[in-house]
């Protein structure tokens, strides 16, 4: 019997990938140490692995959609060459400064939509990121959250996931393991 969620939501800058600040150039992209393998361990256990990424640097026209996309294909380039693969990309590219709008994180329409394209059940999910807003849809709409520790981890996503019950670990690695101990 399957153990473990039915897909993992996953922040893609501080959390598989070095957070930049507005990575706008494939240059800029540097994995963590470590995330390939634990996005090939999600592989492993046959469960989709979705990126849920805001993008605002769109909407502040720092980049545009086609820098994104061109960081994108590297940055999951770099994932094949390791035997991992990412199986969807959700991105936001708005900000509350600009347009309001419901997908921005923690709002939960990226999710809803990985969810409704994929088939998923909102309570098999996991979500794992190194904000607190990367993690609350999993008290919003079901599942388990995970929040690890990256240099853009504030205190106050600390204090706000610890008030709402989510459970933290050091790294995407050890989350990853945490996810899957028993399977």
């Amino acid at each position: 019997m399957k153990s473990g969620p039915d897909a993992v939501f996953l922040d893609r800058d501080g959390t598989i990938m070095e957070d930049a600040h507005f990575i706008k150039s494939p240059s800029q992209v540097r994995l963590i140490p470590g995330a390939a393998a634990a996005v090939k361990r999600i592989n492993d256990a046959k469960v989709p692995a979705i990126v849920v990424t805001n993008q605002s640097g769109i909407a502040r026209g720092i980049f545009k959609v086609e820098d994104y996309e061109s960081v994108r294909r590297h940055f999951e380039s770099l994932l094949e060459a390791q035997g991992a693969h990412i199986d969807a990309s959700y991105y936001c590219p708005h900000h509350p400064s600009v347009a309001a709008c419901d997908c921005r994180k923690p709002a939960t329409k990226m999710f809803e939509n990985a969810m409704r394209d994929f088939g998923l059940d909102p309570a098999k999910m996991a979500y794992v990121g190194d904000r607190w807003r990367d993690v609350i849809a999993s008290k919003k709409l079901g599942g388990r959250g995970i929040m690890i520790s990256s240099h853009m981890t504030t205190d106050e996503d600390r204090r706000k996931a610890q008030g709402d019950g989510i459970e933290t670990a050091a790294s995407f690695k050890d989350a990853v393991e945490m996810l899957f101990r028993s399977s």
